[in-house]
């Protein structure tokens, strides 16, 4: 009786039933009126067919309907229990609450990296204006035990306060862009704009920036082209172009050289940001993306990064439609590359 459902048990209880009923009739008594023998005993099987179907029925829901009423209480569900009478209800029962919780263990795994996230969100926060704070707290009272009335000192002091002033204000302007992309309230305004001439604006901004740290900007061309039009908020590509070079620039190698690149893709524009610095161990490449995670972090401190921007340039890209890649060969180099849509 392994595996078989409610319909066919009772279906099962109601001929032995119609079939002894008319056995019985027959041998109490003589052979005549048969067919009123048989048509009793097709009564005594569809009524015991019906008392059987329900009585099964209402036992196998009063037994089954404590544990969906578990499962719908943990789910916050109000819906009501169906159960299919011709299937294999204990099967169907198990499919249920396999179901259920697989459910819950992905719930409990996505809560507990959550709260790992979380528990390392605030850690790197606190660690990230902790050192520029006590900094400042440090200048501070130098200042104010004599070395404000120093004119070698006082001048020094307040412009390095005025440094880790500005470095707080960029880790929390960082942090309100990345908050408003994840809530969805920062205005991303997609229209065409010349993709070619904002790589040459941003290349001239931080050229500077690159001549003091020894490193060669190049602009090499996958196709021949006076324009590339592209769909997009053409200040946040400029954002997203700014950080991931001047990412290059901080982990170059002293004369080396990082380099932009476009190709033609289809319906898209592939651009990457390729250098030839220290590049990033197989290890990293997973989680470079990630809020405040540092590859070299004294490098990248000394540098002034917040070590938000390449997470804030996901976020840019993914509010494009788009997505950004890395790949990377320690000691070598490191590209950046994603795409944008043609206009």
């Amino acid at each position: 009786m392994a595996g078989m459902t409610p319909r066919a048990l009772a279906v099962q209880v109601a001929l032995m039933a119609g079939a002894a009923s008319i056995a019985a009739t027959a041998v109490a008594s003589d052979q005549t009126h048969l067919h009123l023998k048989l048509v009793f005993g097709c009564l005594v099987g569809i009524v015991s067919f019906f008392l059987v179907y329900r009585q099964i029925g209402l036992y196998i829901e009063d037994r089954v309907r404590v544990i969906y009423k578990t499962i719908r209480r943990l789910k916050g569900s109000t819906s009501h229990v169906h159960l299919d009478m011709g299937r294999d209800i204990v099967e169907q029962v198990n499919q249920d609450v396999m179901t259920w919780a697989d459910s819950q263990i992905e719930e409990i795994t996505a809560l507990r990296e959550a709260d790992t996230f979380r528990k390392e969100f605030i850690g790197n926060l606190a660690h990230e204006l902790k050192t520029p704070i006590f900094n400042i707290q440090g200048f501070v009272l130098t200042l104010l035990e004599g070395g404000l009335n120093d004119p070698e000192i006082n001048r020094k002091f307040l412009l390095k306060a005025a440094k880790n002033v500005d470095r707080m204000t960029r880790l929390l302007e960082d942090l309100d862009v990345i908050t408003k992309m994840e809530s969805g309230t920062l205005d991303i305004e997609l229209v065409p704009f010349d993709l070619l001439e904002t790589v040459r604006e941003t290349m001239e901004s931080l050229e500077p920036k690159a001549r003091r740290s020894e490193i060669d900007l190049r602009l090499k061309k996958g196709f021949d082209a006076s324009q590339i039009m592209v769909k997009g908020d053409s200040a946040k590509i400029v954002q997203v172009l700014t950080n991931l070079i001047v990412n290059s620039i901080n982990y170059g190698s002293e004369e080396g050289h990082t380099e932009i690149r476009y190709y033609d893709a289809d319906d898209a524009i592939l651009v990457e940001v390729a250098d030839n610095g220290i590049g990033i161990s197989e290890s990293h490449l997973a989680r470079v993306f990630e809020r405040f995670y540092r590859v070299d972090k004294s490098r990248s401190r000394h540098a002034g990064g917040s070590g938000l921007g390449l997470a804030i340039v996901k976020h840019i890209l993914e509010s494009h439609g788009q997505t950004i890649s890395v790949r990377s060969t320690e000691g070598e180099g490191s590209t950046f590359s994603f795409t944008l849509e043609k206009a």
